[in-house]
């Protein structure tokens, strides 16, 4: 049988567990400092404003579109042109900021009738967001986050342990976070497509990790000789073919999904691209590696347990009468 990977081969994953860890960590916590300092450059669904579509005539580009909109002391606006080129549409997003957002898109309208005839242009649509609703929308966003995260928590400490339980979420906190980070340092939108995504990418890393976990304890059952650092080593290596092709074939089909898309489904795609790396990275690296930390907390504690047993029994009254 033809094998991308060997699955007997003997790659040492685990013995720079400390490095990953280490790297993983780094990036969380500038993840966080640039959260506070710098921030996320949130959407008008989490900050509230105004998305109009608008048609204009084929010879119109977008430095036309926003000269046009700034003799009518509109200032400011995201302007993306979407579709085909030959459908000369383009959409106009104007931030809250403090603007009366329908009078924002009746500015719209009377700028671009000064250029153009009633007839030459057509809005095709107009969407409103409210200040209290985006930071509804967005309070809401990272709730649904939370939750999940928790609801992997429960449902991987029934099926497993303890001792991979807090793995399987560490991994899925190190995935959201880090790609939180990534649109922090590109600054790219982020908004309630780029949240779907990021609870798509939940779901999918953990079922990277569900395999790779189940693997380690089948290797426990049948090697219950073995260490615990060459089980989780021969479990990864022998998961490692399985793991990256099916990355990979979900990386190949969201990138033409990103290419190809358009505009409206670009963040989306863009999102889980970045998201499948960190998540492969993480399920080889940081998942496998908390189980090893956490099972060597749990023989610790298993050992300082017997240990204290040992010392009342010991220290005992009834053990000194019955000498």
């Amino acid at each position: 049988m033809f094998h991308i990977i060997n699955p007997h081969s003997n790659i040492d994953f685990v013995g720079k567990r400390k490095i990953w860890i280490g790297l993983s960590v780094a990036m969380i916590v500038l993840t966080f400092f640039l959260f506070f300092t710098k921030g996320l450059n949130y959407g008008i669904d989490f900050t509230g404003g105004a998305e109009v579509k608008v048609k204009v005539p084929s010879s119109w580009d977008i430095s036309k579109v926003r000269t046009t909109l700034e003799k009518g002391k509109l200032t400011g606006m995201k302007i993306l042109q979407i579709g085909d080129v030959s459908e000369s549409t383009f959409m106009i997003r104007a931030q809250d900021e403090g603007k009366n957002l329908n009078l924002v898109v009746k500015q719209m309208t009377d700028s671009l009738s000064t250029d153009l005839k009633a007839g030459e242009f057509e809005i095709k649509s107009a969407d409103i967001v409210g200040p209290s609703a985006g930071g509804l929308l967005r309070k809401n966003g990272f709730l649904a986050m939370f939750y999940a995260m928790l609801s992997i928590l429960l449902y991987v400490a029934i099926r497993f342990d303890f001792r991979f339980a807090p793995g399987a979420v560490m991994a899925l906190f190190h995935d959201s976070i880090i790609v939180i980070g990534i649109f922090i340092i590109t600054q790219k939108e982020f908004d309630l497509t780029v949240l779907a995504a990021v609870l798509a990418l939940i779901g999918y890393s953990n079922n990277d990790t569900i395999i790779v976990y189940d693997r380690i304890r089948e290797m426990m059952k049948m090697n219950p000789t073995l260490n615990i650092e060459e089980t989780v080593n021969q479990s990864v290596n022998q998961t490692l073919g399985r793991t990256i092709m099916t990355s990979l074939a979900t990386f190949v089909s969201v990138a033409m999904l990103w290419a190809f898309g358009g505009h409206v489904l670009e963040p989306f795609a863009f999102t889980l691209m970045i998201g499948l790396v960190i998540g492969t990275y993480s399920s080889i690296f940081i998942a496998s590696s908390m189980v090893i930390v956490l099972s060597h907390y749990q023989d610790n504690q298993k050992k300082a347990g017997k240990h204290k047993k040992r010392r009342e029994v010991k220290l005992s009254p009834e053990a000194h009468i019955g000498l």
